[in-house]
């Protein structure tokens, strides 16, 4: 009976866990698409405009995609080191049984293509080897590029000299942040990672915005060069790009793909997404 009673425990929280994700999902869709992508575009047309320069080809548009594929290729330079290492054990351990290995096993390469289904037990991915190290990549870039537009979202607070605007922009970043920190907390629980690491990641995400006010107090008498704000403008397209793809590929996808609660996890979806909304409304 308590066997049955922890069983039902453990399922609730994982559909609870599934249902927090789609909401989360919307706050990150949101937050890339109406806010990092939006203020990365208008850096750049300000940073090329203070230059002098016009654009014939679409710059921001490709350094953005360029974010988008850089995730893309470091994935698929792991996932072959990884092949290409599961293969060579094979044939080691092929050469050290000698003829207990069947036919079909001096060909690792074939039955490995059909071993390489992803399959969704449940609330999330199986135990396949290939996913794991997706996850755990798109988990970093994940972390690394919130942490990065938030370095950016800092600097521009630092950088204002009016009270005013600096006060305003800080309140703008504390809802916002508040809210996508808990969406992370909330995507890194399901992706069931230790506690330590869940606290590891929200400690470094909360600190990057306080330090990049602190770099642009440091640097308000040099922030008006090009060659900064072309750096800064450039550094923030890669992360949103990067931010980007792991949110259409990682979170929105992990977060729809279990069966069962389509209409509540779309309206969680959309609620998620319409709360960013409303903050963007209200404190822009």
């Amino acid at each position: 009976m308590s066997m049955l009673l922890l069983l039902c425990c453990k399922e609730s929280r994982y559909r609870a866990l599934d249902l927090l994700g789609c909401c989360a999902a919307g706050v990150f869709l949101a937050s890339s698409l109406l806010n990092m992508v939006p203020s990365y575009m208008i850096g750049m047309t300000e940073t090329f405009s203070n230059l002098g320069v016009t654009l014939r080809f679409p710059v921001p548009e490709f350094i953005l995609a360029m974010g988008f594929l850089l995730v893309v290729v470091i994935e698929q330079v792991v996932l072959a080191l990884k092949e290409q290492s599961g293969i060579y054990m094979t044939e080691k351990e092929a050469l050290l049984v000698g003829s207990n290995v069947q036919p079909h096993d001096r060909h690792p390469q074939c039955s490995h293509q059909y071993s390489r289904t992803v399959q969704f037990k449940g609330r999330g991915f199986g135990g396949d080897a290939d996913v794991s190290s997706l996850s755990t990549i798109r988990i970093f870039v994940l972390v690394f590029s919130l942490s990065l537009c938030s370095v950016f979202e800092g600097l521009a607070v630092g950088l204002q000299e009016a009270s005013g605007q600096g006060l305003n922009l800080s309140l703008s970043l504390l809802f916002r942040k508040g809210l996508i920190a808990l969406s992370l907390v909330i995507k890194l629980t399901q992706d069931q990672l230790r506690r330590v690491a869940v606290t590891t990641c929200l400690l470094l995400f909360s600190a990057t915005c306080p330090l990049g006010a602190v770099l642009g107090i440091s640097l308000r008498q040099t922030h008006t060069t090009p060659q900064y704000q072309l750096a800064r403008s450039t550094l923030q397209g890669l992360a949103a790009g990067s931010f980007l793809y792991i949110t259409v590929m990682e979170v929105l996808t992990y977060a729809l793909s279990s069966s069962g609660q389509r209409i509540s996890k779309v309206t969680l979806l959309l609620t998620g997404f319409t709360a960013v909304t409303v903050l963007l409304l209200c404190l822009n």
